[in-house]
This record gives structure tokens, sequence and C-alpha cells, in this order.
């Protein structure tokens, strides 16, 4: 029997001389390994559809647990602007990477659907740096590490907060300083709208650079200290960004 299931290619690898394993994330099974037989060959129909980043409705012979089959796929969306400019292809390999793995320890379709729209709104032509920052903030929560961004967290007192810290776990307020970097206000008002905002209905990212560096900053830091997620998109992403932030 051939089930169709929406879901996008996050990683693929040679497999054989003419065929592909292929994971694909999906909103229903989660992560999927599937074999698209004979996809490297020329004639194949199934070359052009199984590469990364092919989001689709995939017709497949589904095994749970085992290697599935994929027999054919109808594109959903192409992601076309995504595909060709450099920059934004990096942060959605980055951002598929990094979805894969916060689905490997929560099996969760709200982690699906975020990614979905964070990569919608990346091809629409929004900003692709605050757009992954909003995604790595929503998916801390699904990783059960979400930094304090309510209230001291240090103290738990909600006024007088004063800066953003990594080390400490998300705010500390004007009392609990004991040398931290000091953000500006503005980093840290945006950062809870970040957890907050509904990514399909951004209309508009006008963020100074300096604003957007310091969050990407607590970020790139809370990821490190707290997740022990290593992803080899990373290391790319973030010379990207030394030159953007230059």
């Amino acid at each position: 029997m051939i089930e169709k299931i929406e879901g996008i290619i996050v990683s693929e690898r040679a497999y054989s001389e003419t065929s592909k394993i292929i994971s694909i994330l999906t909103k229903e099974y989660g992560i999927i390994s599937c074999i698209a037989k004979g996809s490297r060959t020329l004639k194949s129909d199934l070359r052009s559809v199984t590469d990364k980043m092919t989001y689709g409705l995939f017709h497949m012979h589904y095994k749970e647990g085992k290697l599935s089959t994929l027999v054919g796929v109808d594109v959903i969306d192409p992601l076309k602007e995504i595909k060709k400019d450099i920059v934004k292809i990096s942060y959605a390999s980055f951002v598929l990477e990094l979805a894969e793995q916060v689905m490997k320890q929560n099996q969760n379709e709200e982690i699906y659907q975020l990614l979905i729209s964070t990569l919608k709104k990346i091809n629409e032509n929004f900003d692709p740096l605050v757009l992954t920052n909003i995604l790595e903030l929503k998916y801390l929560e699904y990783l059960g590490v979400m930094p304090i961004i309510d209230a001291c967290s240090v103290c738990g007192r909600k006024t007088s907060i004063a800066t953003l810290s990594s080390d400490r776990g998300g705010y500390v307020c004007n009392h609990c300083l004991t040398g931290e970097k000091i953000v500006s206000e503005k980093a840290i008002k945006l950062v809870r709208m970040f957890y907050y905002v509904d990514i399909d209905k951004i209309s508009t990212l006008e963020i100074n650079e300096s604003v957007k560096k310091e969050i990407n900053t607590f970020l790139e830091n809370y990821y490190d200290r707290y997740t022990g997620l290593y992803l080899k998109s990373k290391i790319f992403l973030q010379n990207l960004n030394k030159a953007e932030f230059r």
C-alpha cells in the first residue's frame, strides 16, 4: 500500500551507484529514512525531487522504524528564492539540520510546522538571520532548556531587567548583575517577542544590525552551553555572520 506523507528532505546520501537514501522530516511520523531507487540516474523521475530541501507530498511504501521505499513526489513549494541565493541556502541548510536534531529528541509535529513556516518566510525574502534566531529560540522549548525570559533568572524579579546572559540562563536584573555584558533594552524586549511571535503572521522584520548581533550571540552561546548539539552547517553560518557584522 502506498502512503502519501507530507514532508521535507533534510539530508541525502548515495546508496549504490544509482540510488539514494534520504531522510524526510514529516509532521506525522517524525524522521523517515527512505530509499529512492535509481534516483541518481539521468533518466529517473526521482532525480530532481530527491535533493535536500525538497518540500512535498512523498508517495512511499512506508515501514515504521525501517527503510521505506520512495515511489514519487508531488512538490508543494519549490522554494525557488532560497535555492538561487547562497546566503539563504546557508541559513536553510542550518535550520534543516537543526530541525532534524530537535525532532530526534522530541517528536512533536510543531517542530515540523515551525521549520516549514521559517523556510517559507526566508523564501519570501524576510531576514534569514532573524528568522533563524526566532526558530532557534522556539526550539529550545522542545529541547527542554528554554531560557527564562519573563523574569530575572536569578531572583525572579520581573522589573529592572538589565541584560541577557547565557551563563545565567536568561534575563538578569540590575540587582543580580555580577559583571555580565549589558545588552540593549531592544534586544531584551525582542527576545521575548521572538518566542511569542507567530512566524506565519510576520509582515515586517526591520531590526538594527547591532541588536541582531546581540540576540544572535546570546543564542549561539546558549546553544553551546545547554543543548549539546553539534551542527556541521553552523560553522559556515558563523563565518557568514562574522563577515556580515564587520
